[in-house]
């Protein structure tokens, strides 16, 4: 392909300027739409921007970029994009540390162990102090077995498990596996609402985490909201770029900031992945 074509399409000066982005950045994901949904509206707005006139699904084929670890369509906060090489070094990041803020409601569960499900179980809360759960935490902290949830992101036969559990088919729970906590602390007891910071490894689900805490303290509770507020070095507060700061010259600041950030030489040439990048790289993550 020529210089300054993409697609067989020429480009002109912002499409020049937004083909050479190459690297990692984080963008906001509001709660509501899904990771892979908030990555199409980025391509989207940026290929717009742009100017890049394309046909069909060969827009898809013009821009390399994907994502770092899948966050629920419920959930908000820091999702880490890769753009250009900067795609294969996204699986680096999946299995990175990551920090969420997540709001507990005890005495009460779902099939989903989320806000979004349908409640299965009411049990009383009473009896539980600020005391109780703070014992409690001890016991899911560091190397532990958990169980996934049936409604994730893990597939089975090439369908994801939510998808054949929306449909009404029979899904086994998976395996417990293992997963490592760093660090989990309560901010708030607010009967029935508690707040948790966790700082965890790939493959964890805290919508899990709150189930398995309920049934320790002999009730039950769901995740009401979760907030992830860092992924890898790149933090909520300091690397997030929201929705009107999605142009092509906010990424490239951007990605110029967030360079220091990351280890080893620039080109990566080392790190291998199966994913080339085009499309959403998923991670169980929740």
């Amino acid at each position: 392909m020529a210089a300054g074509e993409a697609g067989g399409v020429v480009l002109g000066k912002s499409a020049d300027k937004l083909f050479s982005l190459s690297g990692l950045f984080a963008v906001y994901k509001p709660k509501g739409p899904t990771s892979a949904g908030v990555l199409n509206l980025l391509k989207e707005r940026l290929l717009a921007e742009a100017g890049v006139q394309t046909n069909g699904n060969k827009r898809n084929h013009v821009l390399k970029i994907g994502h770092g670890g899948t966050l629920d369509s419920a959930a908000a906060g820091v999702l880490v994009v890769g753009i250009g090489k900067g795609t294969k070094m996204l699986r680096t990041m999946l299995a990175g540390s990551k920090k969420y803020t997540a709001i507990g409601l005890l005495g009460k569960a779902t099939d989903t162990l989320d806000a979004t499900g349908k409640v299965t179980e009411e049990k009383p809360y009473d009896q539980i102090t600020k005391g109780d759960l703070e014992n409690v935490l001890q016991k899911f902290t560091g190397d532990i077995m958990q169980v996934p949830p049936l409604y994730s992101a893990l597939k089975k036969d090439g369908e994801r498990l939510s998808t054949l559990m929306k449909r009404g088919e029979a899904v086994e729970a998976k395996p417990a596996r293992p997963v490592r906590v760093y660090s989990l602390s309560l901010q708030q007891f607010q009967p029935p609402l508690f707040t948790l910071d966790v700082e965890c490894g790939g493959g964890f689900y805290v919508r899990s985490l709150v189930s398995d805490i309920g049934k320790e303290l002999s009730t039950c509770a769901t995740m009401q909201e979760l907030t992830r507020t860092k992924h890898g070095p790149f933090t909520l507060e300091e690397h997030a770029l929201y929705e009107d700061k999605w142009t092509i010259d906010e990424i490239a600041r951007s990605l110029e900031h967030c360079t220091s950030l990351l280890p080893g030489e620039p080109s990566h040439k080392k790190l291998k992945t199966e994913h080339p990048g085009e499309t959403a790289v998923s991670c169980e993550d929740k």
